[in-house]
């Protein structure tokens, strides 16, 4: 009998071992448990780029991006549900965010949109990804309108929260009406020395109440946010925080090697690659919309929902409907 239990043990594990090269997944992507089990890690432009990755890897390619003051793990749950359908899923901790580094101390701590959207190249080029879909929420969905709008050849479709993002400096420097310029107090506040000093003091206890104020009827835990927050102890963090906010309103300049970049998102291309755009109606920063006023930047396929109950982090608030709208693009796709 002894004999038959070992013959019985090794057949098992030998099955276990051919299931997972069948199905291309690695034991720690398995969908059971959920979640990031394994920070993975590339050189990748600039960057040594941490990133997160579950589902099989002959899947179709998915790169989710996060935003600000949030990381990864905003699509912990978003990601699992889209393993679970066969797409192969990337979460990226953007500059200054998570395991994320710079490769050299001399590199400008910075936050400009073009710097951010070449990173995301510089990440797809490491891996070997020509093309994949993009969706993101805040820096990250503008950082998906980028590659889409200025490489569609990379984006095979797209979901953005909040529409349409690419920012404009020129118009940046318009005012707004007082509603709209008191749901981005921060940035104000950042563009101060005083700010400077507090946001660095303060990061911790800062982000949680723009999660709180941008996302009201989101009831996360304690341990929700530190999970996060961990990620912001990156010591480049306030600097590209600080940096991204400054250089909008034309308070810092950015690198000239984006110069060219720039020049073409002051324009504000039309995307013209299959896209979803999401706006949750409880958003405390972004009032929600029909999405006629930014429907003329997308000449492709285009289809916009509003998510019932979500704020400002839509992708952990509602991560079926932002997994369902990933799906819904990559449809739209063919």
């Amino acid at each position: 009998m002894e004999t038959k239990r070992n013959f019985t043990s090794r057949t098992f594990f030998s099955m276990l071992a051919l299931l997972l090269v069948l199905t291309n997944l690695k034991p720690f992507t398995a969908l059971a448990a959920g979640g990031f089990d394994e920070i993975r890690q590339v050189k990748a432009g600039v960057l040594d780029v941490g990133y997160a990755e579950v589902g099989p890897s002959t899947g179709q390619p998915v790169i989710l991006l996060h935003g600000w003051p949030y990381d990864i793990h905003s699509y912990e749950d978003a990601a699992t549900l889209l393993a679970a359908k066969g797409y192969r899923v990337l979460v990226p901790y953007l500059r200054g965010h998570g395991t994320t580094r710079f490769l050299s101390p001399n590199t400008m701590r910075n936050g400009q949109q073009a710097a951010v959207a070449m990173d995301i190249l510089a990440f797809m080029d490491a891996l070997r990804i020509d093309k994949a879909i993009l969706g993101g929420f805040d820096w990250g969905a503008r950082t998906a309108n980028i590659i889409a709008a200025l490489w569609p050849e990379r984006c095979k479709a797209m979901v953005s929260v909040n529409g349409y993002l690419i920012n404009n400096l020129e118009k940046n420097k318009n005012p707004l009406p007082p509603k709209a310029e008191w749901g981005w107090w921060y940035q104000y506040y950042f563009a101060t020395e005083r700010g400077k000093l507090g946001y660095t003091a303060n990061w911790h206890d800062f982000n949680k109440l723009i999660w709180k104020n941008i996302s009201p009827k989101w009831n996360f835990s304690d341990e929700v946010y530190e999970k996060a927050a961990a990620s912001f102890k990156n010591p480049d963090y306030v600097a590209i925080v600080l940096h991204n906010y400054r250089w909008r309103l034309s308070l810092e300049p950015g690198e000239k090697q984006y110069d060219e970049i720039e020049k073409k998102l002051a324009v504000s291309p039309v995307l013209t690659v299959p896209s979803v755009t999401l706006d949750g109606d409880a958003d405390g920063v972004v009032p929600a919309s029909d999405g006629s006023s930014f429907a003329k930047f997308f000449s492709g396929k285009h289809v916009h929902h509003i998510i019932k109950g979500a704020g400002h982090n839509l992708p952990q608030e509602a991560p079926q409907a932002f997994a369902d709208a990933v799906i819904e693009a990559d449809n739209l796709s063919k």
